[in-house]
């Protein structure tokens, strides 16, 4: 197998952008971006439609010329050494940029020899590569045959055969079933394991949780927020307890003992006859053990919440992961224009 140069051996940082900023008609689609992603991590950006996250992904990845700021790739200018930065990434986008009416194996092949491999060299990625996404059985079949998720993965396979050092992944997982995700988030996981750097944009925020060793939220084309996934939950609240008791008459005794213990208000849902309150400490919940068997109280059940993803995307965005694309348009003719 081919040697991959990996992000470690080029620097400590995949990426450096600073004030970054696209700005489409009288729209400002990015307006003043800063990530700084470290070499060999997964690094998510999370936001609404229309909020930056692909605007910016281009830019990075030398498809659109920033307006404002500055960003490296391994410490190489996107604009000034462009030609030097896109031997040193992937981009992965939304929707499958294959040929319909080639096969995989043909697809491959030709993706190879464009990037400068001989026959025999291209031959040999090609297998390894099919083998690698699960796509041997299939590598002869037309791709308007594929399901999404084969043609997703055939996508990235294409995306991986100059081996880059760094990965830019467009909401790659759009419109998969939750088993082909998951087959993709175990890809995902083993191209960092071989030296490769991710940026990852998503609108599933599950995946940015499973994923992610950081993430930065952008709306309305600024970083509202970023740090780790465990961090970010944090930032919006405490964890909650919620637990049911064995004995239902004697659930006033308990919210008792779970306001003493926890020095706070607590709700009981009468329907399900469970107590909930906030727990800013996850370690007391020992002691409410303790309180509970010292009053005979036996629990059916005990679980303390931390803040989802999701509550902290809607304090932080105020809206779900959806929004306008008006200038969604602009974009696609500015990249034409850049690559004429």
């Amino acid at each position: 197998m081919q040697q991959r140069t990996t992000g470690n051996e080029l620097g400590d940082w995949a990426i450096e952008a600073e004030g970054l900023v696209k700005i489409f008609g009288d729209k400002r689609a990015v307006d003043g971006v800063n990530l700084n992603v470290k070499a060999g991590t997964i690094y998510g950006v999370l936001g609404p439609n229309g909020a930056g996250k692909t605007t910016t992904i281009r830019m990075l990845g030398t498809l659109l010329r920033p307006d404002g700021g500055s960003a490296k790739i391994f410490g190489h200018d996107v604009v000034k050494e462009s030609h030097i930065v896109r031997q040193l990434i992937g981009l992965t986008g939304q929707y499958a940029s294959v040929d319909e009416s080639l096969s995989a194996n043909e697809n491959l092949m030709i993706f190879s020899r464009l990037l400068g491999l001989g026959r025999t060299e291209a031959k040999r990625k090609t297998a390894e590569l099919l083998e690698e996404f699960g796509l041997t059985e299939a590598a002869k079949r037309p791709i308007k045959g594929f399901s999404g998720g084969m043609r997703r993965r055939l996508d990235l396979a294409a995306s991986l055969i100059a081996q880059p050092p760094l990965i830019f992944l467009d909401e790659p997982t759009t419109g998969l079933d939750p088993r082909t995700r998951a087959q993709m988030w175990n890809t995902i996981r083993q191209l960092v394991k071989t030296g490769s750097t991710v940026l990852l944009t998503t609108q599933y925020l599950d995946e940015a949780d499973q994923l992610a060793d950081r993430v930065a939220v952008i709306d309305q084309g600024h970083v509202v927020a970023e740090g780790t996934v465990d961090d970010l939950k944090a930032s919006v609240g405490t964890a909650s307890l919620q637990l049911r008791i064995q004995e239902p008459t004697r659930i006033e005794h308990a919210r008792q003992i779970v306001e003493q213990i926890l020095r706070t208000d607590s709700s009981v849902s009468a329907e399900a006859g469970k107590i909930t309150a906030p727990m800013a400490n996850a370690n007391i919940a020992a002691d409410l053990l303790i309180a509970f068997r010292s009053a005979g109280i036996d629990l059916a059940e005990m679980s303390v919440q931390k803040p989802t993803l999701d509550e902290v995307f809607l304090t932080i965005t105020g809206q779900g992961a959806s929004g306008n694309t008006s200038h969604t348009s602009q974009e696609s003719k500015a990249v034409e224009e850049l690559q004429v």
